[in-house]
């Protein structure tokens, strides 16, 4: 389910960074904010299982990061 919830994310920063490029930096500042929140917790626990704990939220902040740079760099490739 937490699976689903960051690909709809993903799916609207890149409609929103496409369409508005400007005002897409805030959602998503504050949803790498948020997910940076979860891997810092995640990290807190000993050894492996820290790492562990840690990797979806990093991965995910990193695929929010992905999807918005994606839709400001197309709408700087279209023609009008």
């Amino acid at each position: 389910m937490v699976v689903v919830g960051i690909i709809a994310v993903c799916v609207v920063l890149l409609v929103l960074a496409f369409l508005l490029p400007r005002f897409s930096r805030h959602p998503q500042n504050g949803t790498q904010r948020t997910l940076g929140l979860g891997a810092r917790a995640g990290g807190k626990a000993p050894g492996v299982l820290g790492r562990f704990l840690q990797k979806p939220f990093t991965s995910s902040s990193h695929a929010v990061g992905k999807s918005g740079s994606a839709g400001r760099r197309a709408r700087g490739h279209m023609p009008f």
